[in-house]
């Protein structure tokens, strides 16, 4: 008898995309897409759209990013016809000292592969927190960029921190494969583990309400005294205050010093397509990389076919190979808690946004008077010596973040961005292929199975390819079938929007797996 596979989901699901001649938002969480659309409809910009939505993911997504967290946005302003990035990843902190990170023997199994620390130092708890840069990103990109004030961008997060979680079957799951975890600090144990076990909504009763003890005043006060706050006033006190009664290092002139910055993209052209990347120590300059070699090749028609595939799997074993040898980065296999977001407006501006925590649920550390979840950016360093990416003080790491803007003869075509770890840059290469080289709707290119070679030994193979791509595949790599699944998650999780320069149409369309993803169009005057 021939081995049965077991399979995590047996039915075939659809994610509807959403069209507009106005604005629309994709997330990660349809809550958010719509406070998005809400700010568009009110007269704001991608920008002001993009900023709401990104603070109030605190409030309903908080294990995978939030106001102790870091990102990259990158914003395309079409009067300009140019696309700036706003940088504001993380930062160790000046007083880290690598040898406080011995190594323990053995390797991590979280997101990288590095030797073991003691303790597990730099994934959880008070030593692995980088400055948390997403607050004063936000607001500088509100400053620079947008058009309504701060407090108004707050408004829907502050209301939604006030209302609490809704405790659904998703975030039940979410701390229950997390609950070890969580139990360990007090101030996160007291509100993801009431009573000491994940939260949960009985049957037939309206849903519970979790509330993020500290979040909503901080919110309240972030709008009434300004983005700096956080680094240079009340706020920075009282992080600072519980970071050294915990044992960590991160000092108030960590946070006072911490300023975001405005970049230029690393961009590159790609069949008749000028690509648009964050620069420096993130995905972006690899998939560049990965876009030149794939420049060469001439797919069959009427693709993806097999020979697609096998391109892409080379191109990102190469660029992978590439990474690790300049760069230092190391392969893992834990999820990582990043979400993205997407935002075109009526005018064709266009916002990638992507803001992370890096391990689901950050460090674990739920700041007490503040209810700010931290961020283990530390983890991102190698803790060995002597390489590219080594842990050190007040230095920035290689992340893995990939938000992308592509235009097409001078006009805006779509913004796409994921969350997923080191899934991300395969995720987002291969979609965009589909739209530029293949000739996809946004929707099916989201529905199209696709490959994970985002290094290790295997290649990932989602089990609904075609039996002659999985052949093509296992003639050159050692492959795996994997599962496109809500948990866990075998694929990064995208989301997109496009503007059809022909039709004048927008589409927006978020990952097909995830259950509270979603897009939000504009509502018409």
């Amino acid at each position: 008898m021939n081995r049965l596979d077991h399979r995590t989901q047996n039915w075939q699901v659809r994610k509807p995309a959403v069209r507009s001649r106005r604005g629309i938002v994709a997330s990660q969480h349809q809550l958010a897409a719509e406070v998005g659309a809400g700010m568009l409809g009110a007269g704001g910009n991608a920008v002001d759209a993009a900023v709401a939505a990104g603070f109030a993911l605190a409030a309903i997504e908080p294990w995978n990013s939030g106001l102790g967290g870091v990102g990259y946005m990158l914003v395309y302003l079409a009067r300009e016809n140019r696309v700036e990035v706003v940088d504001f990843g993380p930062v160790s902190p000046r007083a880290l000292d690598p040898a406080a990170f011995p190594l323990s023997g053995g390797f991590a199994g979280d997101l990288f592969a590095w030797p073991a620390v003691k303790e597990d130092r730099n994934v959880h708890g008070p030593l692995s927190f980088a400055v948390p840069g997403e607050v004063d990103g936000l607001g500088l990109a509100l400053e620079r960029f947008g058009t309504q004030s701060l407090a108004t961008v707050l408004q829907p997060a502050i209301e939604l921190a006030e209302d609490g979680i809704a405790v659904d079957w998703y975030v039940t799951l979410k701390v229950a494969t997390l609950a070890k975890e969580l139990a360990r600090y007090s101030a996160t144990r007291d509100i993801w583990l009431p009573a000491g076990m994940p939260p949960v909504t009985p049957p037939d009763t309206p849903l519970r309400r979790l509330k993020l003890a500290g979040l909503a005043e901080s919110l309240r006060r972030l709008a009434r005294a300004g983005c700096r706050d956080f680094y240079e006033g009340e706020i920075a006190a009282a992080i600072a205050k519980d970071i050294h009664a915990m044992g960590g290092v991160l000092a108030p002139e960590d946070l006072g010093q911490y300023r975001a910055r405005i970049v230029a993209p690393t961009q590159c052209d790609y069949r008749g397509g000028t690509v648009a990347l964050a620069p420096r120590l993130t995905a972006g300059p690899s998939m560049a990389w990965a876009l030149a070699r794939l420049a060469d090749r001439r797919f069959e028609r009427g693709g993806p076919h097999a020979d697609a595939f096998v391109a892409y799997a080379e191109a990102l074993r190469e660029a992978y190979a590439q990474r690790l040898q300049t760069m230092g980065e190391s392969e893992g296999r834990a999820p990582s808690s990043t979400t993205h977001l997407n935002v075109i407006d009526r005018d064709g501006n266009m916002v990638a946004l992507t803001q992370t925590l890096l391990s689901v649920f950050g460090s674990k550390v739920v700041l007490p008077a503040t209810g700010i979840l931290m961020n283990n950016g530390v983890m991102w360093f190698d803790p060995r010596p002597g390489a590219p990416n080594s842990l050190g003080p007040a230095k920035r790491p290689l992340t893995n973040m990939c938000p992308v803007i592509v235009r097409r003869e001078g006009k805006p075509w779509f913004a796409i961005g994921a969350s997923g770890g080191r899934k991300i840059f395969p995720a987002v290469l291969q979609i965009a292929s589909f739209l530029i080289d293949h000739g996809m709707s946004l929707a099916d290119a989201f529905h199209q199975p696709r490959i994970d070679a985002s290094g290790g030994e295997h290649v990932g193979v989602d089990s609904r390819l075609p039996r002659e791509v999985k052949s093509a595949l296992s003639e050159k790599f050692t492959v795996h079938p994997a599962e496109l699944a809500v948990y866990p998650a075998n694929f990064a999780c995208p989301s997109a929007v496009l503007n059809d320069p022909w039709t004048g149409e927008h589409f927006g369309i978020s990952d097909v797996m995830s259950p509270w993803s979603g897009a939000a169009a504009e509502k018409e005057p």
